[in-house]
């Protein structure tokens, strides 16, 4: 596995993968682990975890510079990234034993309720963009049910998955209870079909997403996808303009274009389309692509060069189709993965703007002819992971969020993100099943009726 420093282009490290001996060993020593851990009680569990959180406290500049330098990620929202994965252990440490509890059910029995009790080994396939924040929101809630996890994150950010390792046993947690897989794509499948392997969840894109369903459902396991999304933000003839653009811009930029809930379609009715659009530039254009290391930096590269190329093909594509470019749109002469932020306008129907996810700092503008229209045109999308309604009309914003939206979130005057408190997930294309909540730690546990006559 290459490591390579996305801003400059040169290859940082190289790491070996494990080979099968020890990916096997690995496996069963996560087997026999967790048929203990199991057993533990929520409060053992709970101080393991709220071990972790001091431990990704005391290293929160390491693992935000690790991550700058695997994925070019600016390294002040690299810290951030960091102290959100410390609140997802909190959060589950205080209250895992409480969405897990016993609920009594009416029956004709002398006794008879639902419980909880955890799957087994949880496999995870995690990507790049969020490195350390993707794995904690998984194994927070795994662990405290009870359950053992494998991590197979991307083959871009070894050092990431080694740490992530390294924390859970700096924080007491049994040996080999949660370990990283150092292997290739190539092998997930047979790692989904492994015996002792219960259950599988992906973060990744849509063609990854079929490929570990399909793996999944020829050995009958239980699978939860977060796959990609073209965020639709809806912007009303009665938004606050100025507060719309930096909502959308922010969202827009946030980990310099590459996350899955980004805003990616700004679907603005006509008559504040001009007006927005001239906010909109204004804001990227003075969103500056820096050195990530600098924590000044608010926008880094794009984490590898192919996928830098793979954007500015679809950028090409839609501007070929009619797509109209207000900002950036071209490759900076400049080693390493940079993109410039870039807002295209007149996004035509069936172009990679508009149908595609696009992983970057691209902002697309469609028009609309009003409120039913702006729906019309964020529904037409294969993707359903996130959405935001911008209006200076409360009511009639959560309306359209409630009811109108097909997506996992809807977000009225505010960007969509996630949080350990809310659960999170996509419908279509963008996925199945929920992380976080009680919904999400709910994902991995046999759901179990108790008869008692």
């Amino acid at each position: 596995m290459q490591v390579i420093n996305p801003a400059t282009g040169k290859l940082v490290r190289e790491v070996a993968e494990h080979d099968d001996e020890e990916l096997q060993r690995r496996i069963a020593l996560a087997c026999a682990r967790q048929r203990d851990w199991r057993r533990t009680p929520f409060a053992e569990r709970a101080r393991v975890l709220i071990r972790a959180a001091e431990v990704l406290k005391r290293r929160r500049r390491e693992l935000a510079e690790l991550m700058a330098v695997e994925m070019g990620k600016p390294i002040a929202q690299g810290a951030g990234e960091v102290d959100k994965c410390a609140w997802v252990c909190t959060h589950y440490a205080e209250r895992a034993e409480a969405m897990l509890a016993d609920q009594p059910a009416a029956s004709d029995a002398a006794k008879s309720y639902v419980c909880f009790q955890p799957l087994g080994v949880v496999l995870a396939v995690m990507p790049w963009n969020f490195p350390l924040w993707q794995v904690f929101r998984f194994a927070a809630p795994a662990l405290m049910a009870g359950n053992a996890g494998l991590l197979k994150h991307a083959s871009n950010v070894p050092g990431a998955a080694l740490a992530i390792e390294q924390i859970f046993a700096q924080a007491g947690l049994p040996e080999g209870l949660f370990a990283a897989l150092l292997v290739g794509s190539d092998r997930v499948e047979r790692i989904v079909a492994h015996p002792g392997v219960a259950a599988v969840t992906l973060t990744g894109s849509t063609a990854a997403g079929r490929a570990v369903a399909a793996a999944a459902g020829r050995a009958l396991k239980k699978s939860v996808l977060e796959l990609g999304g073209s965020d639709a933000y809806l912007v009303l003839e009665d938004a606050e303009l100025d507060g719309a653009v930096e909502i959308c811009a922010t969202s827009r930029l946030l980990n310099s274009g590459q996350s899955c809930i980004a805003a990616k379609r700004f679907v603005v009715v006509e008559p504040v389309r001009a007006a927005f659009e001239q906010g909109l530039v204004a804001v990227m254009r003075r969103s500056v692509p820096g050195d990530p290391l600098d924590p000044d930096t608010q926008i880094g590269p794009l984490a590898r060069v192919d996928l830098r190329d793979e954007l500015h093909a679809q950028v090409c594509e839609s501007i070929r189709a009619g797509a109209r470019v207000l900002l950036g749109c071209e490759l900076p002469a400049r080693p390493g993965a940079w993109y410039p932020p870039s807002v295209l306008a007149d996004v035509p129907a069936g172009c990679p703007a508009y149908t595609q996810e696009l992983f970057g700092p691209v902002a697309a503008v469609i028009s609309a002819a009003d409120e039913a229209d702006a729906v019309r045109i964020a529904n037409d999308s294969n993707f359903g992971l996130g959405a935001a309604v911008l209006t200076r009309d409360a009511e009639r914003g959560e309306r359209i969020a409630a009811r109108e939206i097909q997506a996992g979130s809807c977000f009225v005057n505010g960007f969509v993100k996630s949080d350990p408190r809310l659960p999170f997930g996509g419908i279509k294309e963008s996925g199945y099943g929920r992380e976080l909540s009680a919904f999400g730690i709910r994902e991995f546990v046999n759901i179990k009726t108790v008869y008692v006559a």
